[in-house]
């Protein structure tokens, strides 16, 4: 390696397997190996000062999750060694091997301002199934709510270029969480994701590790839910704008007692909540960062197309299926149209 690159081990309660990383890592002279204890508490005093003879090692008073540990290591990070090309962040609990990690970090040598993610393989018999299901639950639904298409969403072993790491001390998340936040913010910042295989290890059936499946999952998943809920509020919010807008101005205009008030009253609060629609998404939804002009146009011909396939299909089934009332068609329809939107928006127009 012709530049310094850090690796960054955060660790609560680790078994001994530590050691064997640690010693194997510092042979490398080109790395600067940080630990951070995350508040394993006074029993594991002996185990780390052992260890703070070899790297330099961190300590939480109390145990505040994985996420706040790694973000303690990036803040000693960037400011101890300001000439860092960036660091590889990697598991205290043994599933990642010693040449999985140099092969990260290479991969970020060569690659310094991408997000290196080491993917693993669900597909071994000796995989704890919570472990595979998960993992392959995870990937699917981050493909559908933010639109990343990866291996392995939930991997420790990531390189993480510097000026990402700058990004990543902000960034929510105290415990697993924390991690997908981060693939989050890689969209923000435009930071490309590159995979590279790694071996899929898990000692004595992943005892060692604190991954809760229910809270940690929880909370995974909140994080994957959030932007597809802020959609949800866009797209209510619209509905009842649009309304509203209606009514007021029907009552405005409909002592006119004109066959012209309905069609204007419906088309200019369609055209208002629209506009409010397309804002809502843009800023807060998919924080977009496309031409206004050019997002807005696509965005126009998504409306029209979606109105449009609406009243054909609720139509032509109501055609076919005549016992089932047309408002219930129409819900269904339009609850179908509602998430097939949502990720055109999301690839093709923000």
């Amino acid at each position: 390696m012709q530049d310094e690159i850090a690796i960054l081990i955060p660790a609560y309660k680790p078994d001994r397997v530590i050691f064997k990383l640690c010693n194997s890592l510092c042979g490398n002279k080109k790395v600067k190996l940080i630990v951070v204890d995350d508040g394993s508490g006074n029993d594991y005093e002996c185990l780390f000062s052992k260890l703070s003879t070899e790297c330099v090692v961190l300590t939480h008073s109390f145990n505040r999750g994985k996420g706040a540990a790694l973000k303690t290591g990036f803040d000693y990070i960037l400011e101890n060694f300001p000439m860092i090309v960036g660091c590889v962040t990697a598991d205290a609990d043994g599933q990642h091997t010693i040449d999985d990690i140099l092969n990260c970090a290479y991969a970020l040598l060569n690659n310094k301002n991408s997000l290196i993610m080491g993917c693993r393989t669900f597909d071994g018999e000796d995989i704890p199934w919570k472990s595979k299901i998960g993992n392959k639950l995870t990937s699917r639904l981050c493909k559908y709510f933010i639109g990343l298409d990866l291996l392995d969403t939930q991997t420790g072993l990531r390189g993480i270029p510097v000026e990402f790491m700058k990004c990543l001390i902000e960034t929510k998340g105290e415990r697993y969480e924390f991690e997908m936040n981060m693939l989050i913010e890689s969209q923000r910042y435009d930071v490309p994701i590159i995979e590279i295989p790694i071996e899929t290890v898990y000692e004595n059936n992943n005892i060692a590790t604190h991954f809760n499946p229910f809270l940690d999952s929880l909370r995974i998943y909140k994080v994957l839910g959030t932007v597809f809920l802020r959609y949800v509020f866009s797209s209510l919010s619209s509905s009842v704008l649009d309304i509203v807008l209606f009514g007021v101005l029907y009552s405005i205009w409909g002592k006119w007692n004109s066959l012209w008030v309905i069609p204007c009253s419906t088309a200019l609060a369609r055209i208002v909540s629209s506009l409010y629609n397309y804002l809502i998404n843009y800023i807060f939804v998919f924080d977009s960062k496309e031409k206004k002009r050019i997002s807005y146009v696509k965005y126009m011909m998504l409306v029209i197309l979606q109105m449009t396939m609406s009243a054909v299909l609720v139509l032509a089934i109501s055609i076919q299926l005549k016992y089932i009332p047309e408002v219930a068609i129409k819900v269904f329809v339009d609850t179908i149209l509602f998430f097939i939107s949502y990720k055109i928006q999301q690839i093709y127009i923000f």
